[in-house]
């Protein structure tokens, strides 16, 4: 249970119960809007093998699934995010990760596309495999002593799990080529100057702040923050045209919800920056 008041429900549904006993927990907040998946793995310094990317990939589909979850948290336990995949396991091929064209990605959950918002929750290293997952998350919270990096640079293990493609994009081509090149750390007071962190707090207080931020995101009128999520994703991999036309497809679907919003504007609540009388049907 972590300060916030997060309790385990690895119950909830069948996925979520068979993320338990490979290194990766499924917690919820007692409203159930947050759920926090914890990658705990301690000795490989959350290290992911073959079976704990299974854990991770059950992990967020069940997250997925469960219709009161709004946000997830993903949190390393132990003062390590992720030092990335086990290459020990992978050495001595035992359960190692399955690179494969389709399907999960070697890490776990980096090729699914979620339909609600990640946040990496990142204390100490997030690197190799590590750094990729983190990436793959919509933000980053990281701790005032967290480090990047593709520390697989110097081992000679390539990045399979989107960082060469969801890094340039979060902190531009040139910024990335030169973490991906050198494989040099990256500080979190640099990471948050070049866009790869979204927030810095003090050493040991990731967790809470990035239940925090995710409980304020969960507070929000669900259909139109997700909406324009998708938008924003799938802008990607279209001309600028076609992305308008999209935004336009995802806003008119869900423009009776943009019309309760503006009477409840009207009413006067959630003005002036607070949130207090703000309590939107989620």
């Amino acid at each position: 249970m972590s300060n916030d008041g997060v309790e385990t429900k690895n119950e909830e549904t069948a996925a979520a119960a068979a993320a338990g006993g490979a290194g990766v927990r499924y917690e919820r907040s007692f409203d159930g809007t947050v759920a926090t998946i914890v990658l705990d793995r301690a000795a490989q310094r959350n290290a992911v093998d073959g079976a704990t990317a299974e854990a991770l990939f059950a992990a967020f589909r069940a997250f997925e699934e469960d219709e009161r979850a709004k946000v997830a948290v993903l949190w390393g336990a132990n003062g390590t995010f992720c030092a990335g995949a086990d290459l020990k396991a992978l050495a001595a091929k035992r359960n190692p990760n399955k690179v494969t064209p389709h399907g999960k990605g070697p890490m776990g959950p980096t090729r699914m596309q979620l339909r609600k918002p990640v946040i990496a929750a990142v204390a100490g290293y997030a690197v190799a495999g590590g750094l990729e997952l983190a990436c793959w998350c919509d933000l980053r919270v990281a701790e005032e002593d967290a480090v990047f990096g593709v520390f697989c640079r110097r081992w000679g293990v390539p990045l399979i799990d989107g960082g060469t493609v969801r890094l340039p994009r979060l902190i531009g081509h040139s910024r990335a080529m030169d973490l991906i090149l050198t494989g040099r750390p990256c500080g979190a007071k640099e990471a948050l100057h070049i866009g790869l962190a979204n927030r810095v707090v003090p050493r040991g207080e990731a967790r809470a702040e990035a239940e925090k931020l995710a409980a304020e995101i969960a507070r929000f009128p669900q259909a139109t923050m997700l909406s324009d999520r998708a938008s924003a994703c799938e802008q990607w991999a279209l001309g600028e045209t076609a992305a308008i036309q999209n935004e336009l497809r995802h806003g008119a679907a869900v423009l009776e919800d943009a019309v309760k919003g503006a009477t409840t504007f009207a009413g006067g609540a959630g003005r002036g920056g607070s949130f207090e009388d703000f309590k939107p049907k989620l």
